[in-house]
């Protein structure tokens, strides 16, 4: 009895390990890198993303909305690999951009950069959006930008970039998303409202699968094209048969031209040389004689 006893213990802490472990793979390599479905706050989420002055490229198409801030790698990488396969997918791709606040007192961004947000928020250039994000941080000097750090307006206008990402981040924390960025909000083809913290690329495939967008944008190849003859009608493709070979010109017959295509023009014929007869005997030859022996004639 005791020895089935501790062999049932034994099964059963194995059986909770096989199982935890399976439950960790299944989390660790892909449930955590599905977006959330919100079911909480939906109607104030979708009123700060309309409110908020979004940048967009065009596209047309459903709207998916892209925040995060400039020296984040993953909010870059995010746009450039993926918004030709949203566009392609029929979705249009609005960037939200902010500045983040201080932290203990430590700026964490720099007067360009929160020049520039401001000036894009009270202007929505997207121009003035792609230049940015295509000069290095350290090169980006907000040349002919006002400044926002002693313009009270401007200032402003930072300001609201960040109680915009903390009111948002707070509406998503109550709906279970994690805070992250890129962070990525759209809406399913059922009209659910879904929001993914896309920090890891791993969860993008994910974002694509539920728009419908394309994961490989390359074209297939255009075959070779295939010589035919002056004049000839080109091959019809017909499923599992061989190719017609090509024959090329078809030589003339006891000295005639050239079969050519109807429609071209003739060329003038060029003067051949002269045939030559053959020689023809200049004496008659003598018919022949008859001869007499002694029984028959012969002729």
């Amino acid at each position: 009895m005791r020895r089935f006893l501790i062999w049932s213990a034994l099964a059963v802490a194995i059986g909770l390990a096989i199982a935890g472990t399976g439950y960790w793979a299944y989390w660790n390599f892909y449930a955590r890198f599905q977006p959330v479905t919100v079911t909480r706050n939906q109607a104030d989420i979708q009123r700060l993303l309309d409110e908020a002055s979004w940048l967009s490229g065009g596209g047309g198409g459903e709207p998916l909305y892209v925040i995060g801030y400039r020296d984040s790698a993953s909010f870059q990488r995010y746009q450039r690999e993926e918004a030709d396969r949203l566009r392609a997918g029929g979705v249009e791709m609005r960037v939200i951009a902010f500045a983040r606040p201080d932290r203990e007192g430590a700026p964490q961004s720099t007067p360009s950069e929160r020049s520039t947000i401001a000036e894009l928020w009270l202007s929505r250039d997207w121009s003035l959006y792609e230049r940015w994000m295509a000069t290095p941080a350290r090169s980006w000097t907000a040349a002919g930008i006002p400044d926002a750090d002693g313009n009270l307006a401007r200032t402003a206008v930072v300001e609201a970039s960040h109680q915009f990402t903390i009111r948002l981040n707070d509406l998503l924390r109550d709906a279970g998303v994690p805070t992250g960025y890129p962070l990525v909000i759209w809406r399913d083809r059922e009209g659910f409202l879904k929001a993914c913290a896309c920090a890891d690329r791993r969860s993008w495939v994910f974002v694509r699968d539920d728009v419908g967008a394309p994961d490989d944008l390359s074209t297939p190849t255009p075959p070779d094209p295939v010589d035919l003859a002056p004049g000839a009608p080109p091959p019809v493709a017909t499923e599992g048969a061989l190719p017609y070979p090509n024959l090329g010109p078809i030589p003339p017959l006891d000295g005639g031209a050239v079969p050519t295509d109807p429609t071209a023009t003739p060329s003038p014929e060029r003067p051949g040389a002269p045939r030559t007869e053959p020689a023809r005997p200049t004496t008659p030859q003598a018919p022949p004689q008859p001869s007499q022996q002694e029984d028959t004639t012969f002729f």
